[in-house]
């Protein structure tokens, strides 16, 4: 079986509203038709990386590559977990949970998306604080890191309600200009203070190997 090699094929994270899953083939082409339909404005550009202005067929296939390409280079010194995000049984974006040298450092960033239909309905929230619930409950980490567009003011107010504090800020170049970011940083003690739903883990134990190296 394929758990037997891969165990985190059958991690699943439960809150009241929505699962988040490490998705099989047929339920990345389902995500994928989601970011096809959209997952902003026109005139928005929430990403640094420009994928979601590719045309949607070419942004549908970005996104299969990519879930394939970190579960392809998975190594337990750098990782990047993929989950898909299901509301009733139904694909609504994913999202993503990444470790570089987390045995030292016990710090992860997150990353999201959502198809454009699932905005504002409290997905976004939920989902980041369901990887949170991962990270520092279950993994042990002391602190989460997030960079978000100083004008991108959805991720801006899930950050704050999850507790984030400001930690600086980045500089990067956008479309040919200087583009500021927020640097956030979330600590263990401000996340035990700020959580706000229940979750519910089940398939960690044998996946532990794959976010620690053995020494770690």
């Amino acid at each position: 079986m394929l758990t037997d090699h891969w165990p985190l094929a059958a991690l699943r994270l439960q809150t009241p509203r929505l699962e988040l899953r490490p998705p099989d083939d047929e339920e990345l082409a389902a995500i994928a038709d989601v970011a096809a339909q959209g997952i902003h404005l026109p005139d928005q550009r929430p990403f640094l990386t420009p994928w979601t202005h590719l045309p949607p067929r070419e942004r549908a296939l970005y996104v299969i590559q990519q879930h394939w390409l970190t579960r392809g280079q998975w190594r337990p010194e750098a990782w990047s977990l993929g989950l898909g995000v299901f509301h009733g049984g139904e694909p609504v974006g994913m999202v993503s949970l990444r470790g570089r040298d987390f045995s030292i450092l016990r710090e992860v960033k997150t990353s999201s998306w959502l198809g454009l239909d699932f905005h504002g309905q409290g997905f976004g929230t939920e989902a980041r604080a369901a990887l949170l619930h991962l990270a520092f409950a279950e993994l042990g980490a002391v602190a989460a890191l997030s960079e978000v567009f100083q004008d991108n003011a959805a991720s801006q107010g899930v950050s704050r309600k999850l507790g984030y504090r400001p930690d600086g800020l980045s500089r990067d170049v956008l479309d040919g200009q200087p583009v500021v970011s927020d640097r956030l940083r979330l600590t263990r003690e401000s996340w035990e203070r700020s959580q706000q739903i229940t979750v519910t883990v089940t398939g960690l134990e044998p996946c532990r190997r794959f976010f620690l190296p053995r020494s770690g």
